[in-house]
């Protein structure tokens, strides 16, 4: 079923319930909002000329204008790329090049910091969302569905791996769809009375997690900060019911803290949904302690969005009770229509308890890398996905992450790449060799640290270094602290010990 079906298909059963408000403004309902997608659709199809299966690329901090375009592209047979919008300008360059984007929406500063980019791209329309133009756009005629396949595709979004080189996940309708359906079965039910408030980004599973709520009719919040304010956000636990939200282990500390400095209450809250990045045990029993039964934890990868296993919110807070440390410790139980296997070095089966790679199938699995053959045939293989982690499944049935067969780095639920970070410090002059790792952080997960061996005779200071990858990559990714060592150590090949530069930084 295309995602547009389903979206018309709410619109008739709830064309008056409130579908999509700003903080607690009022909402549009349904049908208001479906007479915006559709003259939005109009307006990419006809005034701006794409065609079926173009790329649309959003660039924005969360506001309505996202999941209205959203919908928008999918009525109208465009794919939508969803771009982070704290990227360099320079690293979004090249995801409009790569997905050969016809249309780039942004808004304020972005939208500036994007018109060198968009002036040296032929055929690319840069437009900002809260300008004349587009404020018209919605004045269009309304366009019928221009997409009936489900194949066809309708996200594709940009993942890395140590190369630190973007590989764009392909991802059709019907992969979205089983992945919400996936949700109503392995997490949570959804009715027309939820509420959904995106403080992460829409962008990444903010947005994905969109589809099982305005399949049945329910709110999406998008909070006036345009991202999380704590004061704001358990004011809108106040204002709303049900309210549901997608969050980072590190938002959900944020929160916890707040909750425990501040006299606030949560009538509203119904469950966080924690993902992203490893959640910790002792986080989890803090947050179940101070939010009560409404923590979900779930693990999956852009290319198998949202779906790969789940703990629902009964069950983990049972296990805190009961002190099941090894379910808490664990990722949940594979969900409904996902086949996991774990495999040894020669890709055969192991006994459960035993470590391996980690294997996934199931129909939210991606159909490859955008313009990439060779790193698709290097991850789906017969149609399965290689996670490129390391896990077991427990006798029980849980599912644990034991470590991460990939050196990328997980800070506040975003991924960062460390040779990408290599890349730039590399540039200075003085630097001669570096290795960037992650090691475990209190309020992040984890923390980028980079070692750094200098030339002969010469300096490199911390400021020039930060200088240099605030010139090139996204400021989250800059190194938190830099070690200046005599040499780097490195095994008989020549390949660098990551794992013996974090046990050094352990060791104090």
């Amino acid at each position: 079923m295309n995602l547009s079906h389903l979206f018309q298909r709410s619109v008739q059963q709830y064309p008056d319930r409130p579908a999509l408000a700003l903080g607690t403004d009022a909402s549009l309902s349904y049908l208001q909002l479906n007479q915006r997608v559709r003259a939005l659709a109009y307006w990419l199809r006809h005034t701006l000329g794409l065609q079926a299966g173009d790329r649309v690329t959003l660039v924005m901090k969360n506001c309505p204008e996202y999941f209205e375009l959203m919908l928008a592209s999918w009525h109208a047979g465009l794919c939508v790329v969803p771009v982070n919008s704290k990227l360099h300008p320079n690293e979004i360059d090249y995801m409009l090049r790569d997905s050969g984007s016809r249309v780039c929406l942004s808004h304020g500063a972005l939208f500036q910091s994007l018109q060198p980019v968009a002036s040296g791209i032929d055929g690319l329309h840069l437009i900002d969302v809260v300008s004349a133009s587009y404020r018209k756009a919605l004045h269009s005629p309304p366009l019928e569905i221009a997409c009936d396949d489900d194949r066809e595709l309708a996200w594709l979004f940009y993942t890395s791996g140590t190369t630190g080189r973007p590989k764009g996940v392909s991802l059709s309708h019907a992969n979205l769809v089983s992945a919400a359906m996936h949700f109503y079965s392995d997490v949570q039910s959804v009715a027309s009375d939820d509420v959904l408030v995106h403080v992460a980004p829409m962008s990444h599973g903010g947005g994905i997690y969109s589809i099982p709520y305005f399949i049945k009719g329910a709110l999406q919040v998008v909070p006036k900060s345009g991202g999380l304010d704590e004061q704001e956000l358990f004011s809108l636990f106040n204002h709303y019911s049900k309210v549901s939200l997608f969050v980072s282990p590190t938002i959900v500390q944020r929160l916890v803290h707040h909750a425990q400095q501040h006299p606030v209450s949560w009538p509203g809250l119904r469950v966080m949904l924690v993902g992203g990045a490893p959640f910790y045990v002792e986080d989890i029993k803090i947050a179940v302690q101070c939010f009560g039964p409404r923590i979900v934890q779930m693990y999956g990868q852009g290319e198998s969005p949202m779906t790969i296993s789940a703990l629902p919110a009964d069950q983990l807070a049972q296990a805190v009770t009961n002190e099941d440390t090894e379910m808490l410790a664990s990722v949940g139980f594979v969900q409904t229509a996902i086949q996991v296997t774990i495999v040894d070095a020669d890709n055969q089966p192991v006994k459960a308890g035993t470590p391996g790679d980690l294997i996934v199938r199931g129909p939210t699995v991606m159909s490859g890398y955008w313009n990439n053959p060779e790193a698709t045939r290097q991850t789906v293989v017969d149609g399965a996905l290689r996670t490129g982690d390391i896990g077991l499944l427990d006798e029980r049935g849980l599912l644990h992450l034991k470590d991460r067969s990939k050196d990328v780095i997980i800070s506040g639920g975003t991924n960062i790449y460390p040779r990408e970070v290599e890349e730039v410090l590399l540039t200075h002059e003085s630097v001669e060799e570096v290795s960037v790792v992650g090691v475990s952080d209190p309020e992040w997960g984890e923390a980028v640290v980079a070692f750094v061996v200098c030339r002969a005779g010469t300096v490199a200071t911390e400021t020039e270094l930060d200088a240099l990858c605030i010139q090139a990559i996204a400021r989250f990714k800059r190194p938190k602290r830099y070690i200046f060592i005599q040499e780097l150590p490195k095994n008989g090949t020549g390949k660098v010990l990551k794992r013996e530069l974090k046990k050094s930084i352990e060791a104090g």
